[in-house]
C-alpha cells in the first residue's frame, strides 16, 4: 500500500492552503482517510485535489467543481482518479451550463463545431497523470515531498 499523505504534504505539493484543503473535506469534494483527527489523503486523493486546483485555476468556482465531481461519480460511478487511470484520454468541455465528458476526438470535434458560445476543455487524463508522475519522481529522486505541483500547474 501506498504511504499516505498528510495535509502538510498535499498544502505543500499543490500550493493550496490548509484550510481550503479542510473546507474541500467538509463539503465532501475531496475527503481523506482518518487516523484520529489527522486527516491522510491517497494517491487518489492527490490527484482529486490536482484537478480541482486546475478546474479553479481555469475559472471555475468551487459550486462548479462540485457539479463537475458530482457529473464524474454518477456517470462512472467510482472516483475521478480510477476513472481516468486508464489509456483512454478523458476530455471535460463545458460551455458554462452543459458539461461533456469524452473520450472520442470525433465527438469533441462535433461538440466543438456545433457550439454556439466558446468552450472551456479540459484534458483530465493528462492532469492525473501529471500529478501522479510528479509525485513519483519527487519520491524516486529521493527528495522531499515539500517540492510542489505548483510548477506542473504554472506549466500548464
Amino acid at each position: 500500500m501506498q504511504q499516505p499523505f498528510t495535509s502538510r504534504d498535499v498544502v505543500s505539493l499543490t500550493g493550496i492552503t490548509a484550510r481550503q484543503l479542510q473546507w474541500w473535506d467538509e463539503r465532501h469534494i475531496v475527503v481523506p482517510a482518518r487516523e484520529g483527527r489527522r486527516r491522510l489523503y491517497s494517491m487518489e486523493d492527490l490527484a482529486e485535489v490536482a484537478v480541482i486546483c486546475e478546474l479553479r485555476h481555469r475559472g471555475f468556482s468551487l459550486q462548479r467543481v462540485r457539479k463537475v465531481m458530482r457529473f464524474l461519480q454518477r456517470e462512472f460511478g467510482k472516483r475521478l482518479a480510477e476513472t481516468v487511470s486508464g489509456t483512454s484520454e478523458y476530455h471535460l468541455l463545458t460551455d458554462g451550463k452543459t458539461l461533456y465528458l469524452e473520450t472520442s476526438p470525433r465527438q469533441i470535434v462535433d461538440i466543438l463545431k456545433n457550439a454556439r458560445q466558446p468552450m472551456l476543455t479540459i484534458c483530465l487524463s493528462d492532469t492525473v497523470r501529471q500529478g501522479h508522475a510528479e509525485i513519483r519522481a519527487k519520491k524516486n529522486s529521493g527528495t522531499s515531498r515539500s517540492s510542489s505541483l505548483r510548477k506542473l500547474r504554472q506549466a500548464s
